[in-house]
């Protein structure tokens, strides 16, 4: 089976490298050529553009930033459809709004393409391991074509519905990812404000009902010690409650607590943080209190 694989950034790198490594045989393309020529090392061929990467290809897979990118990369001049034959898959393993995709079906459906949605989650660490969770929309027999495929990049491969479900599912977790680490921030705050030592509250808060992942995956290494190296940047939060809006807004569904959180992303990045992990919202917080959460070394 020959697979090509489109966007080698942080996800998309490590992505193709383990199916390099399950053995299947990569044709990639990407605006970093040093990525590119990474991937060329360890065996992959280099595609000249999207039309060539998809041409010859059984699966192709993108993983890009936005849904415009996606969806030019996909129809435009040059773009998958173009190279693409009758019967091969398309897989988006982006983070993009459900209409996008579901416009792409549309048109892939034109030339005998079939397309799944299967965004991921699960950070760098699933990507570099192959265990990310991942979220897949489209019809079912195409999702068993593609399952053996899929299973080589992440260890939970669930199909949850036609083409958007897949999109609707990472847009719906990462809501609730982003208003619980503004509500993480703001509840250490106040707890710092009047007096509590952050550990202390992490220990009892982590066995009680105000625990979340939040809370135990970004306190311990990066709110306690003050790292904000991203392993999900506020840039990349702000762009998903923005997916989460936009779709709102569509169905004219009002989202309360999500645009006050978003709010609060919109602060952090106004405030040079943008590149920073999303737990560096917890930063707005401690200029508003003048104190700081952090565990004494």
């Amino acid at each position: 089976m020959k697979i090509g694989f489109i966007g080698l950034g942080v996800m998309g790198k490590n992505m193709a490298t383990n199916l390099i490594k399950k053995g299947y045989n990569l044709k990639v393309s990407d605006l970093n050529k040093d990525a590119v020529n990474e991937l060329k090392e360890m065996g992959a061929e280099e595609g000249q553009s999207a039309s060539e990467v998809a041409s010859g290809s059984d699966i192709v897979f993108t993983s890009l930033p936005n849904s415009q990118i996606v969806e030019g990369v996909v129809t435009g001049k040059g773009g998958i459809l173009e190279g693409a034959k009758e019967g091969t898959i398309y897989i988006d393993l982006s983070s993009i709004t459900p209409k996008t995709i579901q416009n792409i079906a549309k048109k892939a459906s034109e030339k005998g393409v079939k397309v799944l949605d299967a965004p991921v989650s699960g950070g760098l660490a699933g990507a570099q391991k192959g265990t990310l969770t991942i979220m897949v929309g489209g019809d079912e027999e195409t999702f068993n074509k593609a399952l053996p495929v899929l299973s080589c990049i992440g260890t939970k491969v669930s199909h949850v519905g036609d083409i958007g479900a897949g999109d609707t599912m990472k847009l719906v977790n990462n809501l609730l990812l982003g208003i619980n680490m503004v509500a993480v921030s703001e509840a250490l705050a106040l707890g710092v404000k009047a007096g509590l030592k952050p550990e202390v509250m992490y220990d009892i808060i982590s066995q009680s009902s105000g625990s979340s992942y939040a809370l135990t995956a970004k306190y311990k290494n990066f709110i306690a010690k003050g790292n904000f190296t991203p392993g999900f940047s506020t840039d990349l939060q702000y762009k998903d409650l923005q997916l989460a809006v936009d779709t709102a807004k569509d169905l004219k569904m009002p989202l309360l607590v999500g645009n006050v959180a978003q709010q609060m992303y919109e602060v952090a990045r106004a405030k040079g943080l943008g590149t920073e992990d999303i737990s560096a919202v917890i930063k707005v917080y401690e200029e508003l209190g003048n104190i700081e959460v952090r565990e004494e070394v």
